[in-house]
């Protein structure tokens, strides 16, 4: 959990990403002058959340706080949106940290073995999670033209769900939300970012507190005018006045139990095919990878309930995953135990998928740190991220990317070239990317 001096000193001025990079070059100036430098933890996050989907970081602001958290490595993905990809690796090159990219998005599982199941998404049956790691830097926009309808089709059905649940606040007799005055503007979507429901549930937890405030006054109208179930931990959260992560903890409560309330599933125009969604990544050089969630508890961020997933069909879901054209499989250490991980490592064993690794960085209450991935049965993953920083940063210079055919490496086993890539990884300056060409020169994968 982030304090809030922590928070604070990651805060950048700015409305765009040049004023927030020049923002950043004055903390870290600042920083120099101090003689700051964060203790490495050996940790990496390919998973971190902006501004250009739900977050409290702008893409730089991101960075810098995985740096000051002692990250070695870190990447950005954001919901059906590239938009903040290009700041946030601008932002590595400048503090010196290796920065990764891509995004995560919904996808139809009709017509497959996993059609009809509840997957890897907790809202709707059939639909999965998927995400696109490793986005060479030329081929962006074409992922971004992609996207744009899909966010197209999720801000109607955003505008549609604030409209039903606006019904549910008259009823209660609580303030409403306007869609293009109260959930609009505190996103990115004019900039190419996407509209989630966290967005709809932090403008009503603004709106809830800026009617009564926190204690009292609160709890009484969510108990009793919106008929929430409220824990003694999160009636003490909501009733601290100092509790820097008040808004998101109202969200939280508001997930778990206002969602399903006026939730509306999405359709084939904001769920693209998995088929169509993993060609798309394999044309443009980046990976389509499944993100595991397996059974789980209670959530890092409280916010999402017990459930089963896929644990109960693991094998088939293996079986099926390079069917549909997946080249990795992407998890969070935290999320799962250690039997659990280990079973999902030896399926992609045996199934020759790439293993990455992160946690979904959304709330001020979460910490960009994830030190399960230097306990000696995930130090692999550590590998695994700088062999894909070198995928993206090599592809995006021209190179062969890990799964390209016309590599030199194209049959070798894939541990062997997540090996070799990991290594040109390593040897890359974070702050002169273009470095990975003298890192692939020693491999023979780069001739001028």
């Amino acid at each position: 959990m982030s304090t809030p001096e922590e928070l604070a000193a990651l805060a950048l001025d700015g409305a765009d990403a040049p004023a927030r990079l020049a923002s950043l070059e004055k903390k870290l100036a600042a920083d120099r002058a101090a003689h700051f430098m964060p203790e490495q933890s050996g940790e990496v996050n390919n998973h971190i959340h902006t501004v250009y989907s739900f977050s409290p970081y702008t893409p730089a602001e991101a960075a810098y706080g995985a740096w000051r958290s002692g990250l070695e490595a870190a990447g950005i993905i954001d919901h059906e949106s590239v938009s903040g990809c290009e700041e946030m690796l601008e932002a590595g090159k400048r503090i010196g940290m290796a920065v990764t990219s891509g995004c995560e998005l919904r996808v139809d599982a009709a017509g497959t073995a996993l059609e009809g199941r509840t997957i890897n998404n907790p809202d709707s049956d059939g639909l999965l999670y998927m995400v696109i790691h490793g986005i060479p830097h030329h081929r962006r926009d074409e992922v971004d033209a992609f996207l744009a309808s899909l966010r197209v089709s999720r801000n109607r059905r955003m505008a549609e769900q604030v409209g039903i649940l606006n019904e549910i606040l008259a009823d209660a007799g609580v303030p409403t939300l306007g869609f293009e005055t109260d959930v609009v503007p505190i996103s990115k979507s004019r900039e190419g970012g996407s509209i989630t429901e966290r967005h709809i549930l932090y403008a009503l937890a603004v709106k809830m507190s800026e009617a009564y405030g926190r204690g009292a006054s609160l709890l009484n109208v969510l108990k009793t005018s919106l008929g929430l179930s409220l824990s003694d931990i999160m009636t003490k959260r909501l009733s601290d006045e100092t509790n820097p992560h008040f808004l998101y903890d109202m969200l939280g409560l508001f997930k778990g139990s206002l969602v399903p309330r006026f939730f509306r599933q999405p359709d084939a125009a904001e769920c693209p095919s998995v088929k169509e969604a993993t060609a798309l990544a394999d044309r443009v050089g980046a990976i389509p990878c499944y993100p595991y969630l397996g059974d789980v508890g209670e959530s890092p961020t409280g916010d999402k309930k017990a459930q089963k997933f896929e644990d109960d069909w693991l094998d088939l879901l293996f079986a099926e995953l390079p069917k549909l054209g997946f080249r990795a499989v992407t998890y969070m250490p935290p999320r799962n135990t250690k039997e659990q991980l280990a079973r999902v490592k030896s399926l992609c064993e045996k199934t020759g998928l790439m293993e990455i690794s992160g946690v979904d960085i959304n709330s001020s209450r979460q910490v960009f740190r994830c030190p399960e991935v230097t306990l000696p049965e995930f130090i692999h993953l550590n590998d695994r991220t700088w062999a894909l920083i070198a995928h993206e940063h090599l592809a995006s210079l021209g190179g062969p990317g890990l799964f390209d055919a016309e590599s030199p490496l194209a049959d070798a086993p894939l541990d062997i070239r997540l090996d070799i890539y990991a290594r040109m990884g390593r040897k890359m300056d974070p702050s002169r990317p273009v470095s990975i060409k003298d890192a692939a020169r020693l491999e023979g994968l780069w001739t001028d």
